[in-house]
């Protein structure tokens, strides 16, 4: 009796089994359907949940994944991470993309207009005697323009040089009986800076043009460089530890039949704390760089207003020629006394007449001839909006896994009905802080942090150069320029430069393409990279050499 007491308990006890097993079983239907919208074959998927022994990533047991499965959503979830860092940072992106655009345009047009208003100005003033050596003035807004878009120009000397060009035609201009070899010309412009024949007027416009050309350059340069940062930095680099975190946050609810179930908040910020620590170092030099792209926001506002100085250039230019024409005879005798007295000219031409042509003063154009405005929208305009939009930009990168894993985004804001990484419940691990070395305490992230993100490392460094550019433009400087005279200077006078002076030479990436007119599409220099020519090194450096033309002769 006893016997059989042991052999009916021991078949129940094996049916018992039976049935809990296959109660365990559940259906795989939710799975498919949800794996089958992904684009993945449902070939060889589960209709039932069979063992788990064969899973490598998620939990093992009773699940809807096989190996293949496991392995294709291993793959999607790394697609699913690239796209959630694009789209979280499209807009910033875009807001430098556009404001780049922007203010190119308008710091382009404003030059054009400017060249368009004197060239109309001094034709009706001076008439074929403007024509015939409208070179003068044409080499002048061709050489802003150059340094304006990159070009190797040392400004304050192109100025220097314009002013003397125009000294001499005008000196030979006003004493036209007489004839002037190249030799008493360069004797005429070596007492320029002692007779001053034009005032006061160069030095002030010299002073202007430098500071709003430097600050309207740099800035541009900045959001070029901000621009180029953010797309490679967008582009993320996922480390093998990080594409099995993100599967088992995303997918392993799938194979434990839950495919449906967000994630738990605080687990989903551990995961893109792990997966975005090096972007999360970039922040510092981030801010700091936003930092001093407001402050030469506020001279573009201010004293370095680049429309208030350009677009009144003619009106400067003729003051100085007014100053020199009131007060001829004087400086003309002081030049033949300081550089003897000149030769009458062969020809005998006469002065008769060309006192009528400057007899006219230079006047402002009047309301109705005034030329039109830049833009549509004014610069004041176009910083109000940039300077509020720079402002939102800081601290995005520590930010961006927490924007990643905002409530009903990404995760499920009821944290005992989340997947906490094994199962439906709360998520008890405490949220580590942003950064690399942050991460020795991640329980879902194992990464090597001593090994740095190479391509993060260099779009820091460019930032940091770029911030060093920006922090010398507000004080007026551009760094790259060393004066002659002052040994180991980088900051110069303020003006020219000795490295190209744009962003091409501002290297953030893995290629170097150089930069010319169009520089809304074409990337950056980058880092730790040469040019075609030029030695590996975050900076490519080359000398400076402004020079121009042999002097034209006098007008005819």
């Amino acid at each position: 009796m006893w016997r059989l007491q042991v052999v009916v308990c021991t078949l129940w006890v094996l049916l018992s089994t039976s049935f809990c097993a296959e109660s365990k079983a559940r259906s795989c239907g939710e799975v498919r359907q949800a794996y089958h919208a992904k684009g993945f074959s449902l070939v060889g998927v589960p209709h039932q949940e069979i063992s788990g022994e064969h899973l490598h990533i998620c939990p093992q047991g009773y699940t809807c994944c096989t190996s293949d499965m496991e392995d294709k959503l291993n793959q999607q979830s790394k697609l699913d991470f690239e796209k959630l860092v694009e789209e979280s940072s499209r807009d910033m992106r875009v807001t430098f993309v556009a404001s780049h655009k922007k203010f190119d345009e308008f710091f382009l047009e404003l030059l054009d207009n400017s060249e368009r208003s004197l060239s109309s100005m001094f034709s009706r003033t001076f008439g074929k005697l403007y024509v015939r050596n409208s070179e003068v003035f044409q080499d002048l807004f061709i050489e802003l323009k150059r340094y304006y878009t990159g070009g190797n120009v040392n400004l304050e000397e192109m100025l220097n040089d314009f002013w003397t060009r125009l000294l001499e035609r005008m000196f030979q201009l006003f004493n036209s009986q007489y004839h002037f070899t190249d030799d008493y010309l360069e004797c005429v412009s070596k007492y320029s800076d002692q007779l001053k024949p034009f005032g006061d007027v160069p030095r002030k416009l010299k002073a202007q043009v430098t500071r709003a050309l430097i600050a309207a350059r740099t800035f541009v340069q900045g959001l070029m460089v901000g621009r180029e940062v953010a797309n490679r930095v967008a582009k993320v680099n996922v480390a093998a530890a990080c594409v099995r975190a993100l599967t088992k946050m995303l997918y392993c609810p799938y194979c434990r039949s839950m495919p449906g179930l967000k994630p738990c908040q605080n687990y989903c910020q551990n995961v893109m704390r792990g997966c975005l620590a090096n972007q999360a170092d970039l922040d510092l030099e981030w801010n700091t760089f936003t930092d001093a792209m407001l402050l030469v926001a506020e001279r573009l506002q201010g004293p370095f207003h680049i429309d208030a100085v350009i677009e009144p250039i003619d009106l400067k230019i003729s003051e100085a020629i007014m100053i020199m024409q009131d007060n001829n005879k004087i400086l003309s005798a002081k030049f033949f006394q300081s550089c003897g007295p000149p030769k009458l000219s062969s020809i005998g031409r006469s002065a008769r007449g060309i006192s009528d042509v400057f007899s006219a003063r230079f006047r402002p154009h009047p309301p109705e001839e005034k030329p039109t405005r830049v833009t549509e929208t004014s610069l004041d305009r176009l910083v109000i909006d940039i300077k509020e939009k720079l402002k939102v930009s800081k601290r995005f990168w520590s930010n961006l896994p927490d924007d990643i894993c905002a409530d009903g985004k990404l995760t499920e804001s009821d944290e005992e009905q989340c997947w906490n990484s094994h199962t439906k419940a709360r998520y008890f691990p405490e949220v580590v802080k942003e950064g690399l070395t942050n991460q020795v305490n991640n329980p879902e992230v194992n990464l090597d942090i001593t090994r740095p993100d190479t391509l993060i490392r260099q779009q820091i460094m460019a930032l940091r150069v770029m911030t060093n550019k920006l922090k010398n433009a507000y004080n007026g400087n551009d760094i790259y320029f060393q004066d002659s005279s002052d040994e180991g200077s980088s900051s110069g006078s303020g003006s020219g430069c000795t490295e190209g002076c744009t962003t091409e030479a501002v290297l953030v990436g893995s290629e170097a393409p150089v930069m010319v007119a169009d520089r809304s599409d074409v990337h950056t220099a980058a880092a730790g990279k040469t040019l075609s020519h030029g030695p590996s090194q975050l900076l490519l450096l080359t000398t400076l050499i402004a020079s121009f033309g042999t002097m034209q002769p006098g007008w005819r």
